[in-house]
């Protein structure tokens, strides 16, 4: 029994060096400076995690959003490996074309297998709302790809619209508060259970304040064989209202309150990452940004609530033991 403490004790001690101690990240970028993103883009400083972790020997699919309109505006561009850009309703329609017409042609001996992978990028209006039927379509379809989805929690592209990623309760300009609404009414959608729900092997949260974490997701998701989805919270200052340099810590402080849990479900099989015995309030996360700035105190409990429920049902899936 003591020696199997020990063992775990060490490979405990081995999973918290990884997640924490500084590792070599590569210097090569395919997301280059010089986009027009925002002052402290959470978005920007993902896709440029993402990116690393996923090489060069790739095609990305990227929808209609801010991370297209910010690096591809001619005759400049930040991408520098092959990239699409496509609707918002249909990325992962052409991704999945692109993967099926490589994969034809190399079984026709058109060209060699190169093994290149297929990724797609969207935000949460191009994957929740008007891209869910193509990405569902393709994930029951089985095609080989690595889906990740932006979630900065509205359409920040074109002024700050609610999208179903959009918090309970918070203001935006199409949900805003006043004497007769409380700001977006209803609940966020949970889009990595409805992928859980298609079967895929692999899917994922998480986020660029702990970058070792996304970085592993992404290089899980794209080695795995089959459709892989990584959803990827991206907070935003322009559309929450919140200060540029608080951008790392409201990533941390969303984790760390439950509102958005890291975890990972491998052909069914969930585990979460990061765990916390008592997470922080809700409020600690809510405080720094003015789109929740207008809600009660009882509104507030209420989504306290809600997030205790759902972070205990997950910590059930995962088998964490109370």
């Amino acid at each position: 029994m003591g020696g199997g403490y020990a063992l775990y004790t060490m490979t405990k001690k081995k999973e918290e060096a990884d997640l924490f101690v500084p590792r070599v990240v590569t210097t090569d970028e395919i997301f280059v400076p010089g986009h027009r993103a925002c002052i402290g883009c959470g978005e920007a400083l993902a896709i440029r995690h993402v990116c690393k972790a996923l090489g060069r020997n790739v095609i990305i699919v990227n929808a209609t959003g801010c991370s297209e309109i910010i690096a591809s505006l001619l005759p400049q561009t930040s991408w520098c490996v092959p990239w699409i850009h496509t609707l918002f309703e249909n990325t992962a329609s052409v991704m999945s074309g692109i993967e099926a017409a490589y994969k034809a042609r190399v079984r026709k001996g058109k060209i060699a297998d190169k093994n290149v992978k297929f990724v797609g990028f969207a935000g949460d209006g191009g994957t929740l709302d008007i891209g869910l039927q193509a990405l569902s379509g393709a994930m029951e379809r089985g095609h080989d790809f690595l889906y990740c989805c932006f979630d900065n929690e509205a359409y920040m592209n074109t002024g700050i619209q609610r999208s179903s990623s959009t918090p309970y309760g918070a203001w935006t300009t199409t949900a805003p508060d006043g004497k007769r609404s409380i700001g977006q009414a209803t609940w966020k959608k949970n889009m990595p259970e409805i992928a859980v729900a298609h079967k895929i092997p692999y899917v994922a949260t998480a986020c660029p304040s702990y970058p070792f974490d996304l970085m592993d997701k992404v290089k899980r998701g794209l080695e795995i064989e089959g459709p892989a989805y990584v959803h990827i919270f991206s907070p935003c200052p322009t559309g929450w209202r919140s200060p540029p340099e608080l951008t790392i810590e409201l990533g941390r402080l969303a984790v760390e309150s439950g509102v958005f849990p890291l975890y990972e479900v491998i052909n069914g099989e969930y585990r979460l990452n990061f765990d916390f015995a008592d997470l922080k309030p809700v409020r600690e996360y809510m405080k720094p940004q003015r789109r929740f700035k207008h809600l009660t105190e009882d509104i507030i409990d209420k989504i306290q609530a809600r997030v205790v429920e759902e972070y205990l049902r997950l910590r059930e899936k995962a088998g964490v033991k109370k």
